[in-house]
């Protein structure tokens, strides 16, 4: 009998490994990252199954709204002619998919065949407003120097990116 937290688990499953599968083998870096940011959702989700949402949200802060979109912005900066021409090879991609599918049935062998079939645990409840009290008092520097750094690089790519321009329309002039 399929329960609905398996149906949200194979949902999850086939969601996050389709996207990251899609973002491996897609021509168009645009959407390749796009099905990035759908494979750290994912991600996400499995952690919210989990009964962790600190974790879970913490992911899309971090993954989905930092990482991702700044991979985003430096696709989008980078000019078609910088971007090097893909080599196909029907060998390597079927080699790839060979050894992860091995991969995952000896990694699926493993967890069968270790006889967990229930996790139970006695530990205490996490105290979400204590941490979120750490963040804002005790981690508080160590956020704003991630958050200047982040930024920081953001405007660096934007001024190189206008600077080439601005070099190549002297040239061309």
């Amino acid at each position: 009998m399929l329960h609905m937290v398996d149906a949200v688990f194979l949902a999850l499953s086939v969601l996050t490994i389709g996207s990251a599968i899609v973002a491996l083998e897609i021509r168009s870096l645009i959407y390749g990252s796009i099905a990035l940011m759908l494979t750290l959702s994912g991600i996400a989700g499995f952690f919210l199954l989990l009964d962790a949402p600190f974790v879970a949200m913490f992911q899309l802060s971090v993954y989905v709204g930092s990482i991702a979109v700044l991979i985003l912005f430096t696709v989008m900066l980078v000019r078609r002619e910088l971007i090097f021409n893909k080599i196909e090879d029907k060998r390597r991609r079927y080699a790839g998919i060979g050894l992860m599918l091995a991969l995952m049935l000896g990694i699926g062998m493993i967890i069968i065949g270790s006889g967990m079939k229930s996790m139970e645990t006695n530990s205490p409840s996490v105290d979400y407003k204590k941490i979120g009290e750490d963040f804002l008092t005790y981690y508080s520097p160590a956020l704003i120097v991630m958050a200047l750094i982040l930024a920081s690089s953001v405007i660096g790519a934007l001024t190189l990116a206008r600077r080439e321009d601005m070099t190549n329309e002297q040239r061309a002039n």
